[in-house]
């Protein structure tokens, strides 16, 4: 396994990825972005972390260690916008969410994107629908769940504020209808905020990966940061990343959602 893609297998038919957590970059790239911070600025900050006790669960765990601004695991390798008409970013993002341009003398080429698909987008999908195979094999059904966070307050995203969870089904066609509604109510029961494809429908993974019928139930979740770190209110290089809380207050949640996708996949082997 290459030094920039971290996998822990688990025996439990349940995967939870991270595609967005990394803040690494390769040798090659170390200069190319108009400062490390800003390459780093919209990270999934300490996502890991906070879904530690997912190996607990006999959980599958795959990471990507390099930053989102070297290449988006989450996209349309196609280039195909998942959001039509709404300001996102890109399998190589040129610019952060905020719309501050990332690189300093000239954006990535065709070819660029093309070798970093190559390198880095294709090892990591190649290792998740191995580890999807493996398990299905096993037991017929498996839960990926695409874990993600990002700032409450992004204006050029989304108006107002952002709910605390938010879960991307691509409009219930990803996962069963029973997997759903057990996410959901857990949600909903937990006195914050909640919403089922709303902004957030679920990217790339969740709707490549999610094939209900042959077994595979794929489901996003996008968290608000404020949920487990405290968010300036404008994030600059001295006060951006915050430390994660200790403990994070939604990590009681996060858990009984982990045990309801794995009661869930259990359930129906």
């Amino acid at each position: 396994m290459t030094d920039w893609l971290e996998v822990e297998r688990g025996d439990a038919p349940l995967v939870v990825a991270f595609p967005h957590g990394g803040t690494d970059f390769p040798a090659e790239l170390t200069q190319a972005f108009v400062s490390p911070w800003l390459a780093r600025k919209d990270a999934d900050w300490w996502i890991d972390d906070l879904y530690r006790f997912a190996r607990d669960l006999g959980a599958t765990t795959i990471r990507m260690r390099l930053s989102r601004s070297v290449i988006d695991c989450n996209r349309d390798p196609s280039g195909v916008s998942l959001y039509p008409g709404q300001t996102t970013t890109g399998l190589c993002p040129t610019e952060t969410f905020d719309g501050e341009p990332l690189y300093p003398c000239g954006d990535p080429d065709d070819a660029e994107i093309a070798r970093r698909r190559a390198d880095y987008f294709d090892p990591y999908h190649k290792a998740l629908a191995r580890e999807l195979a493996r398990l299905r094999e096993r037991y017929g059904q498996v839960v990926l769940y695409d874990a993600h966070s990002i700032r409450s307050h992004v204006p050029r995203l989304f108006a107002g504020e952002l709910p605390q969870f938010n879960i991307g089904t691509n409009g219930r066609t990803t996962c069963a209808p029973a997997l759903v509604d057990a996410v959901t109510a857990i949600c909903a029961a937990s006195g914050h905020s909640h919403i089922l494809d709303g902004r957030f429908r679920g990217g790339w993974t969740t709707r490549h990966y999610g094939r209900p019928a042959d077994g595979i139930h794929a489901i996003q979740m996008e968290l608000a940061m404020r949920g487990y770190m405290a968010e300036p209110d404008q994030a600059g290089p001295d006060n951006w990343p915050s430390p994660i809380d200790t403990p994070p207050a939604i990590r009681p949640i996060l858990h009984k959602i982990l045990e309801a996708c794995l009661a869930f996949a259990k359930g129906m082997t």
